[in-house]
């Protein structure tokens, strides 16, 4: 049977949280996909999953979040994909508006959190640092990066399944690709209710991964935003220094030298980087055999 619509919820020892979460999916969209990543739990995922009559797909270990959305990517046979969590968090109720953006002509829209729904203040100032740095990048107001509440078309979804870590931090990659190809992002704002349950993510740990990420697809998106900085404050440093040591002993030293050219090298491997970049969304209009589902 064909569906236009597939929702895909990454789960990993979520059995008390789906107990409920799959009828009132079921109750919003009676005629969608729903499909369950079991990302390697030790409950009863699997046969709350049958006993709801949701297709499953385990996964033989845990292989992380990421790896969860690419399964569910592959496998589903919709045209639109909406992507949620299985700890509840996400309200099946606001499905919904996220398809109406997609019919409004966008290609992805995101469930962006407010304040109250972040888990902590320390969570909700990283948010607000990782939505501001990246919307800088990309020159695009990003509202909620990190966002695991989404629906998307799924031939432009899948463009970018090779640049996606396995990790918590695919929204950041996705969101982040799809402005550098030019692809409509909408945001719709949204209330997440408490988790049920423990989070599976790690403050510092996958804090410091979502930077790192950030900064690599900020490099494949836009490099000059990031080397254009560094190249500028090595000569300046390198100016200032040599302004210094005029004055001071009338020479012109070898630490100066190797500023500027620290300059200069960095200026250039950011024009590099602009060309490599342009080569990972060359194709981004272009469909292929990768587009379609698996079966």
């Amino acid at each position: 049977m064909p569906f236009e619509i597939s929702i895909v919820l990454p789960s990993k020892n979520e059995a008390a949280s789906l107990l409920t979460l799959l009828p009132r999916i079921r109750e919003v969209i009676s005629n969608a996909e729903i499909i369950v990543i079991d990302d390697g739990s030790a409950d009863d995922t699997v046969q709350i999953c049958k006993d709801c009559q949701v297709r499953v797909i385990s996964h033989p270990y845990s292989m992380g979040n990421g790896a969860a959305i690419k399964t569910g990517a592959r496998n589903a046979l919709g045209k639109i994909l909406v992507f949620m969590d299985a700890d509840g968090q996400h309200k099946p109720e606001d499905i919904p508006r996220l398809l109406e953006r997609l019919s409004a002509g966008y290609d992805m829209a995101v469930g962006a959190r407010d304040y109250e729904s972040q888990a902590g203040a320390h969570r909700a100032f990283a948010n607000g640092f990782y939505n501001r740095l990246s919307s800088w990048m990309v020159g695009q107001k990003i509202h909620d990066l990190t966002s695991g509440f989404r629906a998307v078309r799924a031939n432009k979804f899948r463009k970018f399944l090779y640049l996606l870590p396995n990790a918590f931090s695919y929204p950041t990659t996705i969101t982040m690709s799809f402005f550098r190809a030019g692809f409509g992002v909408a945001y719709v704002p949204i209330q997440a209710p408490k988790r049920i349950g423990k989070s599976h993510v790690n403050v510092w740990r996958d804090g410091l991964r979502f930077l790192l990420i950030i900064i690599k697809i900020g490099t494949l998106y836009s490099p000059q935003k990031l080397f254009l900085p560094i190249s500028f404050s090595f000569f300046l440093t390198g100016a200032c220094y040599y302004l210094y040591t005029f004055l001071s002993i009338h020479r012109f030293t070898n630490m100066s030298a190797l500023l500027f050219i620290s300059a200069i090298l960095t200026f250039l491997i950011g024009i590099v980087s602009e060309q490599v970049s342009a080569l990972h969304y060359k194709d981004s209009d272009n469909s292929g055999p990768h587009d379609e589902p698996q079966h």
